[in-house]
């Protein structure tokens, strides 16, 4: 834990107290502050209250004399309208933050040099994140990772010399982080989303630009118009800049050219990574994430020797586009975090001959926007929900089968890709579907997937296999 000394002896409310709005609240009580916390959830309340953090209806105390104000960063601060906490605090002259801001705080009382890398994006954070993270604790570093990915950031260990933090940071965690000042700060891309939280495309742009507006280096990739509007208004405002792309030739900054990764600058260029052979960096996409790995790496010192042997030894983020097994030339991928078909597409688009398992509580659009990869698809495995309406979309486009259970879908599909004619193939979990229809959530429909993979005969797993395949 991060006890939160910055607020010691001073009164604050804070308001959620979900996973990481009680860890805040008890690193704010850790840390000496005059806490009193609230929910509305009951039972999250009762629970903090047996934790030991002090608990009240916000609507009942004095606002006039507390110093901070932490809102938890899935209570809206703006849109489509500010919780009426967020009115009491605006009303009294309170200041609203949240647990990266405190983060932020603690980091420069204590160690402000210590090496600090945030993240945020549409796509592709948590995958970046966890590469930087296996990168710097390959080379021998004390690593911390957190944020966004699902580790709150104050649970982590307090912040100190040569420690390193690597930490993700959603849109909503930014809003409530003014100083956020990280080392190293990445932005990938920009497409709309949270639009609901965020009310306009340009408000969510502006949100996501103040965190590489603070950085030390700031890492922004310029495949999109958003982005590159950024990337040009923060250098011309003094910051250091290195510009990442996967669709284009840079002159200055780190690019994707095939499975290579190239530095360019006028001085010089030349190749500092080489992504061939890493199934878990298949794509143009996870290019672009390497790029940022490599530029963000870079910038806190890691030499290009031990970058590419985090890159080579990088296991992959669970359940998403992960190779968990192969037998003989097919390799068993769980995509099960891809929940709508955007998600989806980047695994689609990474091999040639897949044999695809999809369906699930299906989402609006269906599958109509994955049309341009149905070439790819030997064969799809519907299950769920989705399967009747997936399989109108597929129609006479590409050969399927209502498998209706995930179970059955392994078993079909291995057996049919053992017969496949070409020199590899792919057997992928890659639902395009929300998992409420069969499962709690995508990460016990992914160790579903592995379990039933793990049972098939002759298999050779990559990864450790679950106990079950229920």
């Amino acid at each position: 834990m991060i006890p939160v000394t910055t607020l010691k002896g001073k009164k604050v409310a804070l308001f959620g107290l979900g996973g990481s709005g009680l860890a805040t609240a008890l690193a704010l009580v850790a840390g000496g502050a005059i806490v009193t916390a609230w929910d509305d959830n009951p039972d999250s309340v009762a629970k903090a209250a047996s934790a030991g953090v002090p608990t009240a209806d916000l609507r009942t105390i004095d606002w006039a004399g507390l110093s901070s104000f932490i809102l938890s960063p899935g209570v809206p601060l703006t849109h489509p309208k500010p919780h009426w906490t967020v009115d009491l605090a605006r009303s009294a002259g309170v200041e609203i933050i949240g647990d990266v801001e405190l983060f932020v705080r603690e980091r420069r009382a204590h160690s402000p040099d210590c090496p600090f890398i945030a993240i945020t994006g549409t796509n592709g954070k948590s995958t970046t994140t966890a590469l930087i993270a296996h990168i710097l604790k390959s080379s021998g570093r004390d690593t911390q990772m957190g944020g966004n990915i699902g580790t709150a950031i104050l649970t982590l260990d307090p912040p100190r010399a040569e420690r390193y933090y690597v930490v993700e940071c959603s849109s909503y965690q930014i809003d409530l982080a003014p100083t956020l000042n990280p080392t190293a700060g990445i932005l990938l891309n920009l497409t709309p989303d949270h639009l609901d939280r965020h009310g306009t495309m340009q408000h969510y742009a502006d949100i996501k630009e103040r965190l590489v507006a603070g950085s030390g280096t700031a890492i922004v990739g310029v495949d999109d118009s958003h982005s590159t509007l950024i990337a040009d208004r923060i250098e011309r405002a003094g910051s250091k800049v290195v510009r990442i792309s996967r669709r284009q030739v840079l002159a200055d900054g780190l690019y994707a050219e095939g499975s290579r990764i190239v530095q360019a600058s006028t001085a010089a260029t030349s190749d500092v990574a080489e992504l061939d052979g890493i199934q878990t960096l298949r794509g143009g996409h996870n290019a672009q994430n390497a790029a940022a790995a490599i530029a963000a790496c870079l910038a806190v010192g890691v030499s290009v020797a031990d970058i590419q042997a985090g890159l080579t030894s990088f296991p992959g983020l669970k359940h998403r586009m992960q190779p968990v097994a192969r037998r003989g030339k097919v390799v068993f991928v769980n995509d099960s975090k891809a929940t709508n078909a955007d998600a989806a597409a980047p695994a689609l688009s990474s091999y040639d001959r897949i044999y695809w398992i999809a369906g699930g509580l299906p989402k609006e659009g269906g599958i109509t926007s994955l049309a341009p990869l149905f070439s790819r698809i030997a064969k799809a495995y519907l299950i769920g929900e989705a399967a009747p309406a997936f399989a109108a979309t597929l129609g006479e486009a590409v050969p399927y089968e209502i498998s209706g259970t995930l179970d059955r879908a392994v078993l079909h599909a291995a057996a049919d890709a053992a017969l496949d004619p070409g020199e590899t193939a792919a057997v992928m979990l890659s639902p395009a579907c929300a998992s409420f229809d069969q499962y709690k959530n995508f990460e016990v429909r992914g160790d579903s997937f592995v379990g039933h993979v793990s049972a098939l005969e002759g298999i050779t797993m990559l990864i450790g296999s679950p106990t079950g395949g229920a």
